[in-house]
């Protein structure tokens, strides 16, 4: 593994985030289904569709790895399991509170289910420039 210190093109770790950000949002907003985004927040069955959902995060990130570093496909795997445990932390947060979306709070719990994800795609562009 490359040391922290090795210098790595900005506009190559700038267009992997962007890649990684677009990728969140298609697979988040545009692609996702009412099946999944329902589903995967129920109480009980919701194994499925956040399966489905996290492994469509994991399938876009495979693409991005093995268009920019083959070997680290792998990445794909991780984003898989951080992307489905950061959901369903949401979901059993938001089962216990039952915020309305009128309380701030319930927007606060979407904001910081959305940085998650934004951090872990920063780590997965580092790991991917770094690995």
């Amino acid at each position: 593994m490359q040391s922290l210190n090795t210098v790595v093109p900005v506009s190559t770790f700038s267009l992997l985030l962007v890649l990684m950000a677009a990728k969140h949002y298609a697979i988040d907003f545009v692609a996702q289904t009412e099946w999944m985004a329902r589903g995967k927040e129920r109480v009980t069955g919701w194994q499925a569709p956040l399966a489905v959902h996290a492994g469509s995060h994991a399938l876009a990130t495979l693409v991005i790895a093995l268009l920019f570093k083959p070997a680290l496909w792998w990445i794909a795997l991780v984003d898989l399991a951080v992307h489905g445990l950061i959901d369903r932390g949401k979901s059993l947060i938001a089962q216990r509170t039952r915020f309305p979306m009128t309380d701030p709070r319930f927007w606060w719990l979407m904001g910081f289910d959305q940085f998650l994800h934004q951090v872990t795609n920063v780590g997965l562009v580092v790991l991917l420039v770094l690995g």
